[in-house]
């Protein structure tokens, strides 16, 4: 069989792989060196890779082809790696690190180590030390200095702030203060303040490279939108600004990745719009790109295996998740759920699973209901029974490892992820302060942590 012009058949170890030149050259720098030295295999149809595995190839091909496969098991992780060293393919071993879980993190740090991956090493060591210590003391087959590298790092904080307009004062406003759970004492104490003319009221806000961002705040009654954005580098302990968008909107989803922001939605001079834009941190600057299928206002928004999703509610008893593809700039609509509710209130992801969280039915809307979508399985599961915290409704969730903290005035309760439900293990300080929660993970560096002894105050 003659092969397709533009491809190359690659066999490994028993098996022939037909794959297209461009798309090897496009995710392995070893073939788009290999194509372009002008030595004799740069042009054959047909090639050896030797000491590959077949299954880690497969693997390979189906990454660079734009699936998103889970993986599993010892062996399998090891070929990936393998392949992704060997082939320096990079959107291999980003894949991997997107495929991080509680399951198969010491797997991905081996099989990191031995094959010389130092962004699956790293992101490996910060997932395993984001677990709680029972989990830890049970890797102690690591080797040595694998455990010292993961006691070397810092673990992610829970973070919070509420709501707030700009400030017209030039003082601190401690109410205006963003807090984070010292989990060994169960106090929340300071991080920083914010800018007197920032507001989280009605704004987008996430977390990129352990930076906090916020677009789209607005300035009292009349919901103006305030001009400026706000950036809050954890390291340096400082605020910077960077300009708004084309069009001003206030209550938009915000969501990082690769680099960049993308406010999804909102509100525009009163009117609820679908548009979607990117800023691009590197270059400070924003472009428009594909708009949501239908316009939307504060639109649930997670991120699971690199990827990024929304939901959008419409009618009210239905759910549409669409993902973001940024290769080809499009939303496509990944699943659809039907459900009776008052309204749903946001979305998580741990692993490849989302979870949508709504409150109902009807008038009952101190109980939350969790829905849970695969997107290995491509199926919809609703947890066992309900979920509700004794001092009111679930409205913020952050999920770190497997544990989800959900965080109100009164109390933060603490979640063990466990298959088919959310089992509380313990309770901790609830967030004392007014208004709308928004909580996150950041982390804060080992020598801040030690000098900060500030306890917040009522």
């Amino acid at each position: 069989m003659q092969p397709v012009p533009g491809s190359v058949r690659l066999k490994v170890e028993q098996r022939v792989f037909t794959v297209g030149r461009r798309e090897l050259s496009e995710g392995s720098d070893y073939f788009r060196a290999l194509f372009a030295s002008g030595m004799r295999e740069s042009g054959q149809e047909e090639m050896v890779l030797p000491l590959l595995a077949a299954r880690g190839f497969a693997l390979t091909v189906r990454v660079l082809a734009g699936e998103r496969p889970a993986l599993s098991g010892e062996e399998e992780i090891g070929d990936a790696a393998e392949c992704a060293a060997f082939l320096q393919a990079k959107p291999l071993s980003q894949h991997m690190v997107h495929c991080i879980s509680p399951g198969n993190c010491a797997l991905m740090l081996q099989a990191a180590a031995v094959y010389g991956l130092p962004e699956l090493l790293h992101a490996s060591a910060l997932y395993i030390r984001d677990l709680h210590p029972d989990v830890r003391q049970e890797l102690s087959y690591l080797a040595q200095d694998q455990l010292d590298y993961i006691e070397s790092l810092s673990p992610s904080a829970l973070v919070a702030m509420t709501t707030h307009s700009p400030s017209p004062q030039h003082l601190q406003d401690h109410s205006r203060t963003i807090c984070y759970l010292d989990e060994a004492d169960n106090v929340w104490r300071d991080l920083t303040w914010l800018p007197d003319p920032a507001s989280t009221s009605l704004a987008g806000i996430t977390v990129m490279d352990n930076n906090i961002y916020i677009v789209g705040g607005v300035d009292g009654v009349s919901k103006r939108v305030v001009p400026t954005n706000f950036c809050y580098n954890t390291d340096r302990d400082s605020w910077s600004e960077f300009p708004c968008g084309q069009h001003l909107r206030h209550n938009v989803a915000l969501s990082g990745q690769d680099g960049s922001l993308i406010a999804i939605g909102g509100v525009c001079k009163g009117k609820v719009v679908a548009t979607v834009e990117r800023f691009h941190v590197a270059s400070n600057s924003w472009s428009s790109v594909a708009p949501l299928p239908r316009p939307g206002e504060g639109v649930a928004c997670t991120r699971a295996m690199g990827r990024t999703f929304v939901c959008l509610w419409f009618p009210m008893e239905t759910t549409d998740i669409y993902e973001y593809g940024t290769q080809g700039d499009e939303w496509s609509l990944v699943t659809t759920l039907r459900r009776q509710q008052s309204y749903g209130h946001c979305m998580v992801s741990h692993v490849d699973n989302l979870y949508v969280m709504r409150n109902g039915p009807a008038d009952d809307f101190l109980r939350c209901f969790i829905d849970c979508y695969s997107l290995t399985r491509d199926q919809w599961s609703s947890l066992s029974g309900y979920y509700v915290n004794s001092k009111g409704a679930l409205f913020t969730a952050t999920v770190r490892g497997d544990r989800v903290f959900t965080v109100n005035r009164m109390l933060t309760l603490v979640y063990h992820i466990q298959g088919d439900r959310w089992k509380p293990v313990k309770e901790a300080a609830g967030f004392p302060r007014s208004g709308s929660t928004h909580s996150f993970l950041l982390r804060l560096p080992k020598r801040r942590l030690a000098t900060r002894h500030t306890t917040m105050n009522e």
